[in-house]
């Protein structure tokens, strides 16, 4: 039976950046001009009171992402955190690049309600830096990274990426072994990867082989291991339960969010029994205009995939009862996939988690839910 959660997520979507990326598909638009911030976070704020309409439970978790949220200020964040439906979030992460807090103050951002600081630093080589299009350097990083330290986040998490162009294992470790000392409690490390409708998806630039991301990777989860970083998730890293990312851990367990903001996804569980998805209209100029939201429910044959494509990327997975409670689908429908995989040494045998075995094949796995 579905059971609608007592508590949901919220992620508001801040569109702009400084430039794009070559790589980036996410719904982000370059700077022309002066940025709209009054009136999209007017906009913002009406999307939410409609939002909030939908949902009986408690916002738990907000993120704030891009596009680049720190080019907003302080008091715009500050502003939104003040609602009476947001004032008891847990964890409240804002998304920022190194080379837009210069001429910000990370400690205003900590005092206008922000304790989760994630930031996309993604190689600590120049060169590569540069090849991947970004806009901030090795020093802005170091710079950037001392400001939160001081600024006393909660959780700070840096990005990483290995598999970049030209990059070889011995350089994608070093990037690694440098992220390490920075001393971050949370670690986003993955793999570029060349996605359609990106510069880097029309252009591709030369990577390394199949084979040697491989190597990179397993010499990457060594190393990330020996540091204390234990991998709680596909490509999340974290020195303990409290630093882990609460509002993506809910993503993961098929919980409930909502999305706002210009293309922002949602995700809400009916009374009704039904499971919806929601999406906001995605040019920002459109968005201010009158904030529209597409409706559409998720076929009942459709779920089974759609919560193990989650679920299953988290390292100690979900609870067996956690399907029926977030599908309203009988577990005993899945009776002869489950059994097979466990068979085949992929699924552990009391919980909806792979076995280590399992998890080197996610996808594979995944696909047998279609």
């Amino acid at each position: 039976m579905l059971t609608p959660p007592t508590s949901v997520g919220l992620y508001i979507h801040i569109p702009w950046c400084v430039r794009k990326c070559p790589y980036c598909d996410f719904n982000s638009h370059q700077i022309q001009g002066e940025i709209p911030e009054q009136q999209y976070t007017e906009s913002i704020l009406l999307d939410l009171d409609t939002e909030l309409e939908r949902i009986s439970s408690h916002v738990e978790t907000i993120y704030f992402g891009g596009g680049t949220p720190s080019l907003f200020s302080p008091a715009t964040f500050s502003r939104i955190l003040d609602h009476d439906a947001l004032t008891g979030a847990t964890e409240i992460t804002m998304e920022s690049n190194p080379s837009t807090l210069e001429h910000r103050v990370l400690s205003d951002y900590r005092i206008a309600g922000i304790n989760r600081l994630s930031m996309g630093v993604q190689s600590l080589d120049d060169g590569s830096l540069q090849r991947l299009g970004r806009i901030h350097s090795v020093e802005e990083v170091y710079s950037a990274v001392e400001q939160a330290h001081a600024a006393d986040f909660d959780s700070l998490n840096l990005d990483l990426m290995f598999g970049l162009p030209d990059q070889d294992i011995e350089a994608a470790i070093a990037d690694l072994e440098g992220l390490i000392q920075l001393e971050p409690d949370h670690i986003s490390w993955y793999q570029l990867t060349l996605e359609p409708n990106t510069v880097f998806g029309k252009y591709p630039p030369r990577l390394a082989s199949d084979e040697q991301r491989a190597d990179m990777s397993d010499a990457g989860l060594k190393l990330l291991r020996d540091a204390g970083y234990r991998r709680y998730e596909v490509s999340a890293f974290a020195t303990s339960p409290a630093s882990e990312c609460h509002h993506n851990l809910n993503y993961w367990q098929f919980g409930d969010y909502l999305g706002i903001g210009a293309g922002a996804h949602g995700k809400v569980s009916m009374t009704c029994g039904t499971v919806v998805r929601t999406q906001k209209t995605r040019q920002p100029d459109a968005y201010m205009g009158i904030p529209r939201t597409r409706s559409e429910r998720i076929n009942a044959d459709d779920l089974p995939v759609e919560f193990m494509m989650n679920a299953l990327r988290l390292v100690d997975g979900v609870d067996m009862l956690d399907f029926e409670r977030r599908t309203g689908l009988p577990l005993e429908q899945l009776a002869p996939v489950l059994h097979t995989l466990r068979q085949d040494g992929l699924l552990q045998e009391s919980r909806l988690a792979l076995t280590e075995f399992g998890f080197n094949h996610l996808d594979s796995v995944v696909a047998r839910f279609l």
